[in-house]
């Protein structure tokens, strides 16, 4: 099936790797000494058979009457063919008779002077027999001995590298949520150095030059919108001079949009630098909800499902609420819900969602969406109020009613959650970001 993949450890693909080497090694060994044992018991053989034959022999040609002695045949019909024509050239030798079943003959033949062929047969020794299967029952033992031994080798070593390569993952994972205080070469520890050593220096040296690539623009950033915001004050100081019309009102309207722009980017600024804190209070969740939205959005729908308290900073709750209902607002269609329940607030409108890039990697300033959103904006609403539920240590998550092109009429929109913390926060914020979609 396309796009399957067997995930295996690296434990166990080292265990087997090491397994099968050593399964081959001992069967290859193994059929070589049982092949040299055979053949050397076989020669043997050989040799004592002719030493008796040409023993018989001598009997043979001194007795009188000249009888075979000790098992020798005169003129054997039974001889093998190969050595039928040794005898032929007058040659003396032995050879092996095999059968499909049972042990094989080892037989020896010479010419005598009166033309006659002296042979001897007689079955391989049953001693012999039992010695082979002796060595191959050694041979089979050790071979699985190998094998069990290799696979727990293998598992042994690939364990202590797996372990490795996990905790540098679960580092690595830490630094991505943000910690970059974190060193993989630290947390993967251990005495002996391999190439898991080089792969957490490699991510470390990457996070430090990211950090400071993120440093340095975050200190950019910041320091043109200081510095933009003392003229910027004076151009919409100037701008209200301006006698009546409409294109004082552009003016205005313009300078006006560019103020915001400044305190939006100083803003996110402040929370990248991760020294904002959070000043806490006891407030009713559904309550103030309540209250905040009829200000900031008369026309959106409050429901209140489960009333809960909660230890926050109302001045940044409401921040993230203004801002999720300018989005909504901005990009979405009417009617815009908002639902409390419990320690959890749900923003809701009907237009036509996320863009897959905000659902994918979530808020990104200066990126206002895809075309099917209105396209308008910088794209710092949903950041800052990203970065303002860090502070309060609360998740934002954002995610789509309905997938794109699936949702009848009305029945689709964009949805951002608020969950907020059981326990108040005692830094920055305890959770990330996560990024949903249906």
């Amino acid at each position: 099936m396309k796009g399957l993949a067997l995930r295996t450890g690296v434990r166990w693909k080292i265990a087997v790797a090491i397994a099968a080497v050593g399964a081959l090694i001992a069967v290859t060994l193994s059929l070589v000494v049982h092949n040299a044992a055979r053949v050397s018991m076989l020669d043997n053989a050989r040799d004592v058979q002719m030493w008796r034959l040409l023993f018989a022999q001598r009997v043979y040609e001194t007795s009188k009457p000249k009888e075979p002695r000790f098992g020798t045949k005169i003129n054997d019909p039974a001889l093998p063919a190969q050595l039928d024509q040794l005898m032929r050239d007058k040659r003396r030798g032995t050879y092996v008779q095999e059968h499909r079943q049972g042990p094989p003959d080892v037989w020896a033949a010479v010419p005598l002077a009166n033309g006659d062929v002296l042979s001897l047969h007689v079955p391989f020794a049953d001693r012999s027999a039992t010695i082979m299967k002796d060595l191959d029952r050694a041979l089979i033992i050790g071979s699985v001995s190998v094998v069990f031994g290799g696979c727990a080798l293998g598992v042994l070593i690939g364990g202590q590298l797996s372990r490795r390569l996990r905790k540098a993952a679960a580092a690595a994972g830490r630094v991505a949520q943000g910690n970059t205080d974190v060193r993989v070469r630290d947390a993967i520890g251990g005495v002996v150095r391999d190439e898991t050593d080089e792969l957490a220096r490699a991510v470390d040296a990457l996070t430090d030059a990211l950090n400071e690539r993120i440093e340095a623009e975050r200190r950019v950033t910041a320091d043109i919108a200081h510095e933009l915001r003392t003229p910027v004050t004076g151009l919409l100081t100037a701008a209200e001079l301006l006698p009546p019309g409409r294109p004082s009102e552009l003016v205005r309207d313009r300078a006006q949009a560019m103020r915001t722009l400044v305190e939006d980017v100083l803003e996110v600024a402040r929370l990248d630098s991760a020294s904002e804190r959070a000043e806490l209070q006891e407030v009713a969740l559904g309550e103030f909800v309540e209250r905040r939205v009829r200000v900031l959005d008369p026309e959106a729908v409050v429901r209140v499902v489960h009333e809960s308290w909660v230890s926050t900073d109302p001045r940044r709750l409401e921040r993230i609420l203004g801002n999720l209902l300018a989005n909504a607002a901005k990009h979405g269609k009417g009617p815009v819900e908002v639902t409390v329940e419990g320690r959890v607030v749900r923003v809701r409108d009907h237009g036509p969602g996320f863009p897959e890039a905000l659902l994918r990697d979530g808020p990104s300033r200066f990126r206002t969406g895809s075309s099917d959103r209105a396209g308008q904006g910088h794209g710092l609403g949903l950041t800052i109020a990203a970065g303002q539920a860090r502070v309060l240590g609360a998740r934002l998550t954002f995610r789509n009613a309905a997938p794109e092109g699936t949702a009848p009429e009305g029945a689709g929109g964009a949805i951002a959650v608020l969950w907020l913390p059981e326990h108040a926060p005692t830094a920055t914020g305890s959770f990330p970001i996560l990024r949903l979609a249906d």
